[in-house]
């Protein structure tokens, strides 16, 4: 499903330069489960950025189920967004004046979804993460885990292949954190592949593999980088 290599992402400010990833290889295959960890500074967020064509890499070449990412324009990488991939983010980034209703449905708007569908939909992805009764109530109206659920079910709007998770229960009491986990269980068990990024190595422990980023490297299972481990 998604397969990068040599990937480097660098920032400049001014005359600086600061390279967040150095050079990573990432293969993912499709109904993975995978937590992305590592320290702060270590490039989490960067590289689920370029996994979830927020951003582009500097060099490199990332392949999205063959499709060269690196190489689409920014109306290509929007709809790959919106139909191909569902984000839950830390902050939640809901619409604070929408209903529950209207922040689940606001994807399908953006593709076009005839409004029957997009009714009977969001009502089912309520009923999924356990907010059917919550459809008309707006973010101020609810609990944090409430509305991480919600963004959830807005993740799925479209169906889409990959979830993205950026520290999503980082904002969360350890019950309700524990009830978005059991969630993201499930959505892999349906079939999804799920990627979430953290640095609880408690969370970690629910996902098939667990790819460790540090100084914007990958380490490997002996604690050396890739490419020590390329020049071995």
């Amino acid at each position: 499903m998604i397969s990068m290599k040599s990937i480097r992402k660098a920032y400049h400010t001014g005359r600086v330069e600061f390279e967040a990833l150095r050079g990573i290889d990432v293969e993912i295959e499709n109904n993975e489960y995978i937590a992305i960890v590592g320290p702060s500074g270590s490039g989490k967020s960067t590289l689920m950025n370029l996994i979830g064509c927020l951003d582009t890499p500097s060099t490199g070449e990332y392949l999205l189920e063959g499709s060269a990412v690196n190489r689409m324009s920014h109306n290509e990488l929007a709809e790959i967004r919106n139909k191909k991939i569902g984000f839950v983010f830390q902050a939640f980034n809901l619409l604070p004046y929408a209903t529950a209703f209207e922040n689940v449905e606001l994807p399908m708007l953006f593709s076009g979804v005839p409004g029957k569908i997009r009714r009977r939909r969001v009502d089912a992805l309520l009923k999924r993460v356990g907010l059917e009764d919550k459809r008309e109530n707006k973010p101020t109206e609810m609990s944090g885990g409430e509305m991480q659920r919600v963004a959830i079910a807005r993740a799925l709007a479209n169906n889409p292949k990959l979830i993205l998770a950026d520290e999503p229960t980082g904002n969360l009491d350890t019950k309700s954190g524990s009830g978005i986990i059991q969630i993201f269980d499930e959505l892999w068990q349906a079939g999804h592949t799920v990627l979430i990024i953290t640095h609880d190595m408690n969370i970690a422990k629910h996902c098939q593999r667990v790819i460790k980023l540090k100084d914007g490297l990958i380490y490997n299972g002996n604690g050396m980088p890739q490419e020590e481990t390329a020049a071995a």
